[in-house]
């Protein structure tokens, strides 16, 4: 018996391997949208039978292979071409976004269809994220109702926060803009978004992507103003949101305002040209006295370098200040002005403990340079100050208020005696 084994006979030529992962499958999504529109046709418009349904099929179809597809059918009814037109020669179905009715309540009610879909098969999260950005690129494509319809879906998606505020880059787009599309559409989901939750919750929204100061670039450049936003927006009962982007230009505007003049006053600029410009961008920016002095302070004590020595500190605020007390006296014409004044000081000298001995040494200051009258002090140690540090600035304050109100009932008499 031979025991050397038999040598195997071989084919001659290159082999190639094939596993079976490596064979990629044609991307043919004609079959996937057959087998989705065959069964919203069997569901009808019973929308909890289309989620059943859709929450079934994930089980079968290959969502996310042809999530796009998925999404385009339950939106438009079928498969979208560039331009947002429906492909030709495939089969379509009536029960999709498009062809429902125009209403909030029926938007609300696909809403929980996406919603649903989304949960259960969370891959899609993205992908719809994705859609929902081209299918607003697609606007012009679509007819008004069809718009409209979308609009009111995506404010309810934003609401409930199955999609990021970040979407809405896509109304950006400038053929969207000039042709005042993206200022409509705005309008529909806005008016659904706020529906939903209040402005408060839409403006947080807006921050968390940083498009709460974007607003405005719904309408083309020269239409990019508070006064044609807010007139534009009031008029489709939108006066929330009008105001939230008149206070958020405000905001932007009196950061701007507050870092010019710490510029101009490192620069050492005459008082009479930062006064000039300062009494400009309040009327520009509708800014009212009582802010500007705020800021105003505010941009006087972060000039300078204050000594940590409290015993040194009350002599070096007091040369500062006197030096600018003429910039201060500019804007404190009105009552409420110099209280919000007293205010800042007392918040000031409280937030910063070197400052807590030179209260009293600066509103006198103040009332001698003329910055600060009788009145608006009395009024603050009556009953108009804060919290903050109220005993120890009470205390500060109790003689030099006597001193007043003695002046103010001398002067009194000697006008009834003049009388």
């Amino acid at each position: 018996m031979n025991n050397q084994k038999q040598q195997k006979p071989t084919l001659s030529g290159q082999r190639f391997k094939t596993r079976k992962r490596d064979e990629k499958e044609r991307f043919d999504p004609t079959q996937f949208q057959d087998c989705i529109v065959q069964g919203l046709t069997e569901t009808g418009a019973d929308l909890e039978a289309v989620a059943k349904f859709l929450d079934a099929s994930g089980a079968k179809l290959d969502y996310r292979r042809y999530a796009e597809t998925l999404f385009d059918i339950l939106v438009a009814g079928g498969m979208l071409a560039p331009g947002g037109t429906l492909a030709d020669d495939v089969m379509r179905t009536r029960v999709c976004v498009f062809a429902a009715q125009e209403d909030l309540e029926t938007m609300q009610a696909f809403a929980q269809v996406f919603n649903k879909l989304i949960r259960r098969y969370k891959y899609l999260e993205k992908g719809f994220e994705d859609e929902v950005k081209k299918l607003l690129l697609f606007l012009k494509g679509f007819s008004e109702s069809e718009r409209n319809k979308l609009a009111m879906l995506t404010g309810v998606l934003l609401a409930n926060g199955t999609l990021n505020a970040s979407i809405l880059n896509s109304l950006y787009n400038e053929n969207l803009v000039k042709e005042g599309v993206s200022a409509a559409f705005a309008v529909k989901l806005f008016k659904s978004w706020i529906n939903e939750k209040d402005i408060n919750a839409v403006a947080a929204s807006l921050r968390k992507v940083s498009m709460d100061n974007r607003l405005m670039e719904l309408f083309p450049a020269n239409k990019q103003s508070v006064e044609h936003f807010t007139k534009y927006f009031t008029e489709a009962g939108l006066k929330e949101l009008s105001e939230y982007v008149r206070n958020q230009q405000t905001i932007g505007a009196r950061k701007e305002l507050q870092k010019e003049l710490q510029e101009q006053m490192s620069r050492g600029d005459p008082f009479k040209d930062i006064i000039l410009y300062v009494k400009e961008e309040m009327k520009k920016n509708n800014i009212p006295e009582p802010v500007v002095i705020g800021i105003v302070w505010s941009s006087v004590m972060s000039t300078v370098e204050w000594n940590k020595k409290e015993e040194l500190v009350a002599e070096q605020a007091i040369k500062h200040l006197k030096q600018y007390s003429p910039l201060l006296a500019a804007f404190t014409t009105q009552g409420q002005s110099e209280l919000t004044l007293l205010l800042k000081i007392q918040e000031y000298c409280y937030d910063n403990i070197h400052f807590m001995k030179a209260f009293q040494k600066i509103v006198v200051l103040f009332y001698k340079a003329e910055v600060l009258s009788e009145e608006p002090i009395l009024k603050w140690y009556k009953d108009a100050h804060v919290a903050k540090g109220k005993s120890v600035f009470l205390e500060q304050m109790k003689k030099f208020v006597e001193w007043l109100k003695n002046a103010e009932e001398e002067s009194e008499s000697e006008g009834e005696e003049g009388d």
